[in-house]
């Protein structure tokens, strides 16, 4: 019979054969998906999960059944080392540095918040209340186991400053160091074969992601001027360029930097004013109710989401003139529980290995402190090869701050500053595109990114996938119609089972089992989490 050690994740599977409510396109019983309560999990036990579709809101981890489910949820990544921040990503982040050094506080026109938090990814449904575990903890333990502005001008002499610019050699920037992933490897070249599809979006379904972003005609004039002067001055150089050489060299140096675009980093960590208006710090928190950090900023932070809650989702009490104190009580306790329950459990072993990042791998409050008050809370995790977003939630007050994206941008430099001690720990999760819902496709403008092929489970470059999806809520991005699962389960006798505090292979299990036999249900939990997985997770039997 196997050892079980303390690190083994411990997990009760539920199938998933009911239909719930959908929180996008709100059908009644459309959502569905398998799930399976996760009373402890390794952080590399959840890393390979996540790869396989999965998700967490708590401790309980939820797949949906993409090709039933009435809004497909594909898992994206984004690749931060090769990341470059939009316009609009550089306008929300101007947007905070005004405020910060200012105190400006108005809103520009257009303005959105597109990447709310995300209430149906962190909180799946009713049915996560369902499915709680009323396991005793004695039943679980193994026998053998005691992350102001400097404001960018327009020169309006556009052709002086091209004069300047054209003894500049052009200088190529050194490309990101990349990060190769094992699953992702062998489908990227098959990716780069791929044959693009541009395809018009339907009105009312947002830009056309699949196209590059349009380009000033500004800055095309400009190019324009920029190549004919280069071509006329290279012209008058010809025949002396021993006199030209050290000219060129200098200018090259001075400007190589300026030339390069601005990357997430020039924003948010540029140095204030003395007499800036406000102060912001970024804390991160272990979650953890022994960490004093987490515990002293526990009741703001609850009293944040509560608030949150009520004006962004409309929970309960949302008219408080209306309810008695009581009830008013009642529905605020029912909200930190809530919060206690999605945000604050985890299931996830906190880790700390010497060749990790400082901070260790865990579940994680990354706190926006505006002078002395949280603001907003990223509730993330730091898996071995990946920062994961699980939720946000923000004070109302300060939407016109675009917290959602600003967040989103911070976990990105975030994640490439945890790459540089853990070098494997390279991409950033943002939990689940739906193309079919409008409003959640906005995860797909933070690129490059990939999405999770739901057959083959490897990454596809999202610029392949967009075609597709305009056909057919439900796709197979993987173009290999020969390829398959390469981490199916191949032996269903080595899945790991908990059984009366004793760890023993499914083989050994099935022959002291008592009544009717539950191998279909293992079978399915183990063709879901993979070989892998099934055979160093522990599947509780009763």
């Amino acid at each position: 019979m196997a050892a079980a050690d303390r690190s083994s994740s411990i997990v009760e599977y539920f199938g998933g054969e009911a239909g719930y409510r959908c929180g996008y396109c709100k059908n009644v019983t459309g959502n569905l998906s398998h799930g399976m309560w996760a009373h402890s999990m390794t952080v590399q036990d959840y890393q390979d999960l996540i790869d396989r579709g999965w998700r967490r809101s708590g401790k309980y981890v939820y797949k949906p059944i993409m090709n039933q489910t009435c809004c497909p949820q594909y898992t994206i990544r984004c690749q931060p080392l090769h990341f470059q921040p939009s316009k609009s990503h550089k306008k929300v982040l101007k947007k905070m540095l005004k405020f910060l050094a200012k105190g400006d506080s108005s809103k520009v026109a257009g303005d959105e918040e597109p990447m709310d938090s995300h209430r149906e990814d962190a909180i799946a449904c009713s049915f996560v209340l369902k499915n709680e575990s009323d396991i005793s903890q004695s039943e679980l333990k193994p026998l053998s186991v005691e992350e102001t502005e400097r404001v960018e001008t327009e020169d309006n002499n556009e052709e002086e400053e091209m004069k300047k610019e054209v003894t500049v050699k052009k200088v190529e920037s050194e490309p990101p160091q990349t990060c190769v992933d094992k699953d992702s490897a062998g489908s990227s070249e098959r990716s780069n074969s791929a044959k693009l599809v541009h395809t018009t979006p339907k009105p009312g379904k947002g830009a056309d992601l699949s196209k590059p972003p349009c380009r000033k005609a500004k800055d095309i004039r400009k190019e324009r001027k920029l190549h004919k002067l280069l071509q006329n001055q290279t012209h008058s150089l010809e025949g002396t360029p021993s006199q030209v050489e050290p000219q060129v060299l200098l200018s090259q140096n001075s400007k190589s930097k300026a030339n390069q675009p601005k990357s997430i980093e020039d924003f948010i960590f540029v140095s204030l004013p003395d007499d800036a208006t406000h102060q912001l710090e970024v804390r991160l928190v272990p979650v953890s109710f022994e960490d004093p950090q987490f515990n002293s900023s526990f009741s703001q932070s609850a009293t944040l989401f509560a608030k949150y809650q009520m004006a962004i989702h409309k929970d309960t009490p949302s008219e408080c003139g209306e309810y008695e104190e009581e009830e008013v009580v009642y529905e605020l306790v029912i909200l930190f529980g809530d919060f206690t329950r999605f945000l604050c459990d985890s299931p996830l072993e906190a880790e700390n290995p010497p060749s990790g990042p400082d901070c260790g791998y865990g579940s994680f409050h990354q706190q926006y402190w505006l002078d002395g008050k949280i603001i907003a809370v990223g509730v993330i995790d730091i898996l071995p090869y990946c920062v994961s977003s699980v939720y946000l939630y923000y004070d109302p007050d300060y939407t016109f701050l675009s917290l959602g994206v600003y967040s989103a941008l911070r976990e990105i430099a975030f994640t490439r500053q945890l790459h540089e001690k853990a070098s494997e720990l390279c991409y950033y999760y943002m939990g689940f595109y739906i193309h079919s819902c409008p409003k959640m496709r906005y995860k797909g403008q933070y690129r490059p990114s990939d999405l999770l092929c739901p057959e083959t489970y490897v990454w596809v470059p999202i610029e392949q996938c967009l075609p597709t999806l305009e056909h057919s809520k439900y796709c197979r991005f993987n173009q290999d119609l020969k390829a398959v699962d390469e981490g199916c389960i191949k032996e269903l006798g080595r899945v790991r089972v908990l059984h009366k505090r004793i760890v023993m292979p499914y083989s050994m299990y099935k022959k002291r089992r008592k009544g009717p036999s539950d191998e279909a249900s293992v079978q399915q939990y183990a063709s879901l989490v993979g070989q892998t997985c099934s055979e160093r997770m522990l599947l509780f039997r009763s």
